[in-house]
């Protein structure tokens, strides 16, 4: 039975998040690890409203805070070991990380 481990990754910081990826993808080569992606998504821009004051009955704003998130997504066949290393590894606060395993069976067996 194989693990797949499928990594999510994004940032508001592009250089951070493909440097990170680029981590990933060489250390992958070099433990001979099967890996699909980096897979890109187009990026999101997301906009935040800024109110002046805390309490809700005030109108006043401040320009709405707009900011980019960029999203990569990777997916590592088996080597277990070397996806919970890469899931556990230290990342910067600006790169956020999320792990899916999924336990895969071989064709022709039995549940």
């Amino acid at each position: 039975m194989t693990f797949v481990t499928r990594l999510t990754l994004q940032s508001g910081d592009r250089a951070a998040l493909d440097g990170i990826v680029d981590d990933i993808k060489s250390t992958a080569e070099r433990k001979g690890a099967a890996l699909k992606g980096p897979h890109s998504h187009p990026p999101e821009k997301l906009t935040v409203p800024q109110h002046a004051r805390l309490h809700g009955d005030d109108d006043r704003r401040f320009d709405s805070w707009n900011y980019t998130v960029f999203t990569r997504e990777l997916e590592i066949h088996g080597h277990d070991d070397l996806a919970r290393n890469i899931a556990e590894h230290d990342f910067p606060d600006s790169v956020h990380i999320e792990a899916e395993v999924e336990q895969i069976h071989g064709a022709g067996r039995g549940n």
